[in-house]
């Protein structure tokens, strides 16, 4: 018989408001609306002055303002004061089963516990039991680093996949629990009209016990040949779970006698890659500072394209939707926004193809011109990584920017996928749309 250790997985003293108002309280991924400051002005007058895990994040949004070093000390602060001035209820040693109904209506099933970190590794072709679904950008690493570091509290937006067609880790474990009719821990609504959210302990003998026997029995169904076990792939937070990976080998350099520190621990909520309110969204790109008509004919020539100029956002996002390897783009040309379609006959999974296409173009691309109230200068191309249809086509609009519409990735080929080839290229997939994202609500003590 496996432990949970053996397996992962750690019981998590798990931290919460003692009067949680989820629609204050919870807030999207940090990662999310990285384009419109915008929505985040309207999370903070929706939190002004009540609790909430906004003020104890950074919204990268922010990441790359000049007052970030003022910001990550003030979330410092503020997370003492919260700790300190009673805010929360008491630590209780448990995991949460949590059913999310989305603002689409679909309902999705989580398990939030705690993963041991000496079990993951982001590195491509690794054969951990909890591997990198997408290349991770080392760059990115450092500077997410200084938030954790130190940090009294964690708040996850990690979400760990695993492949499960009997539906028997997540979805059976929230059914085990809830057939004693005990009570959810939370319920709620979402903030911006992102749905709603429950949550049950997951505390008992027999509760732990079901969890625990259930995740023993997937690991073996996914036992390979040599012995390695994929049990988890980083499905949402890819670089989050890489900077906890950071800090703790940073931290057990320090300090080699500490071996079970919390910090050797990250907080993840589990989901089924097969739930059936879960779909595999394409992350979209939008590229800033590069002829648009330069970029579609160069990308057009590397993936042997062929391209259609469509009449409308619906045409051109109905047919990317129903292909697995169709792009589209819109932009300004003359003034008036332009939607372009590009056929491909690439038979593996698209965005592997075309990342490697784009990132040669940007990097050998001379840039654009922007003129405002200091002069004309030249500016570098740059990719931005945009979740929801919706606002690549808000940033078409814009002078100098290019929306580009990745097609589906398929679901069941994934775990394979991974395993065979390594991540996929950077910001390949999404789990839903950008507010189905994870909302901040359960937190754990770190340092």
């Amino acid at each position: 018989m496996k432990t949970f250790e053996q397996l992962g997985v750690s019981i998590p003293e798990i931290i919460l408001p003692k009067s949680l108002d989820t629609s204050t309280w919870s807030v999207v991924a940090c990662d999310q609306y990285t384009q419109d400051r915008d929505y985040w002005k309207n999370v903070e007058k929706t939190a002004e002055g009540k609790p909430s895990s906004l003020n104890i994040i950074l919204p990268e949004v922010y990441l790359n303002d000049a007052d970030k070093s003022e910001r990550i000390e003030k979330i410092r602060k503020t997370m003492n004061d919260y700790i300190d001035g009673g805010i929360f209820a008491p630590p209780q040693k448990e995991c949460i089963y949590v059913e999310r109904t989305t603002a689409y209506g679909r309902v999705r099933h989580g398990l939030v516990c705690a993963v041991d970190l000496e079990t993951y590794e982001w590195k491509p072709f690794s054969k951990a039991l909890i591997r990198a679904t997408e290349a991770t950008i080392v760059e990115r690493i450092p500077p997410r680093m200084e938030i954790r570091r130190g940090a009294p509290l964690e708040l996850p937006h990690i979400m760990l996949l695993v492949n499960d067609p009997e539906h028997s880790v997540v979805e059976g474990t929230g059914d085990f629990v809830k057939k004693s009719g005990k009570a959810p821990l939370y319920s709620g609504n979402l903030m911006q009209d992102s749905g709603s959210i429950r949550g049950w302990a997951v505390q008992s003998g027999d509760e732990l016990e079901y969890m625990r026997s259930a995740l023993e029995r997937l690991a073996e169904k996914n036992t390979a040949p040599d012995g390695s076990v994929f049990l988890f792939a980083v499905g949402d937070g890819n670089h989050s779970l890489a900077t906890a990976k950071a800090v703790w080998d940073e931290y057990k350099a320090a300090h080699p006698d500490d071996t079970h520190s919390r910090v050797r621990y990250a907080l993840v909520e589990i989901v089924n890659i097969y739930d059936t309110g879960l779909t595999f969204e394409p992350i979209h790109r939008v590229v800033f500072n590069a002829g648009s008509e330069a970029l579609v004919n160069a990308l057009a020539g590397k993936l042997g394209g062929k391209t259609t100029v469509l009449d409308s956002e619906k045409e051109l996002e109905d047919a990317v939707k129903n292909s697995s390897a169709d792009f589209g783009f819109v932009f300004l040309k003359d003034g008036k926004k332009t939607y372009v379609l590009m056929q491909t006959d690439i038979t593996e999974l698209a965005v592997s193809r075309f990342q490697p296409a784009l990132d040669e173009f940007v990097q050998n691309a001379p840039g654009g011109h922007i003129c405002d109230e200091n002069g004309c200068r030249l500016v570098k191309p740059e990719i931005d990584y945009i979740h929801g249809s919706a606002e690549v086509f808000r940033l078409g609009e814009k002078e100098n920017a290019t929306g580009i519409l990745l097609p589906p990735v398929a679901k069941d080929s994934f775990f394979a996928t991974i395993d065979g080839l390594g991540p996929l290229p950077r910001k390949s997939f999404s789990m839903g749309e950008a507010d189905e994202k994870r909302f901040y609500l359960e937190c754990r003590r770190l340092f």
